[in-house]
């Protein structure tokens, strides 16, 4: 099926197929059904639709994507998983925040607090799919990230995913892809899967878990091999598939039907409702 009324949603897939293998790793692609039984979006797919929302319903402020992230965050307060500590420290307890020389914010207002977190890149996918040029895309993800993650490494890792996306949506091959991200972000982006598979751990950082993100874009032929190679590495197997997934869907530009199907027996409707609103960008 064409999916580019719903953009976003091969992030959401790969979050969602990922999520039985966050805290149960399996090192092979060959895992059956793609779709455990117990599979559920997570956090990632709320954050995601929450910076859809924030792009395609409000002025595109600073101030905006803080009400849309606590938004969301609310009314989806226990995801599979859970957020992670610093982000649900800034979600519902802001005046808890330390800034980077471990001092706590006089204010109580929610600040960024330095992260390099993977949950930056996770999120960034519809900033690619909004952007009408590889600037905007770099643009959009550096101010997705920032609010929160405003570390270099958390910045990258959003304008990584989000400038990937960009170019795939464009036509751009796989070989120009990795050859932009290496010169602009320098990843190492030379490895295969199966090269890193047996050592790869878990990572929660971006420059942990960006790189073999894209790895596994490049080596997949179709986009549910993309998301399989992302879930054998193993690490924060969701958040790696989110990643994979939301290149994997502006490049391929097609996901099964059958897959589409599992998604809809899972997704709240207002998730639907973002990403058709995204498309009409």
């Amino acid at each position: 099926m064409d999916t580019s009324k719903f953009p976003c949603l091969g992030a959401i897939i790969g979050d969602t197929v990922g999520s039985v293998y966050e805290f149960d790793n399996i090192k092979t692609t060959d895992f059956q059904p793609l779709f455990d039984r117990r599979a559920e979006y997570t956090d990632d797919s709320i954050m995601t639709i929450a910076v859809a929302d924030w792009l395609v319903n409000t002025d595109r402020s600073q101030e905006q994507l803080e009400d849309r992230l606590v938004y969301w965050a609310k009314h989806y307060q226990c995801p599979m998983g859970g957020y992670g500590g610093g982000f649900r420290t800034w979600l519902f307890q802001p005046q808890r925040l330390h800034d980077f020389n471990g001092q706590p914010f006089e204010d109580g207002k929610r600040h960024p607090y330095n992260s390099y977190g993977n949950g930056s890149a996770m999120r960034a996918s519809a900033c690619g799919w909004a952007a009408k040029s590889i600037e905007e895309a770099l643009d959009l993800g550096k101010r997705s990230a920032e609010i929160t993650h405003n570390h270099p490494e958390g910045i990258k890792g959003a304008q990584a995913t989000a400038a990937a996306i960009f170019m795939a949506r464009q036509g751009e091959t796989k070989e120009a892809i990795r050859i932009y991200i290496e010169q602009t972000f320098g990843y190492d982006l030379k490895h295969t899967c199966d090269e890193i598979r047996p050592y790869y751990d878990w990572e929660s950082s971006c420059q942990g878990t960006v790189p073999p993100a894209f790895l596994a874009f490049f080596d997949s032929h179709d986009y549910e091999e993309s998301i399989r190679l992302a879930v054998s590495l193993g690490g924060d197997s969701d958040t790696l598939a989110c990643i994979t997934g939301g290149i994997a869907q502006a490049y391929y530009k097609d996901i099964p039907d059958e897959i589409i199907e599992q998604m809809r027996m899972r997704l709240p409707k207002e998730f639907w409702e973002v990403m058709e609103k995204l498309a009409e960008l």
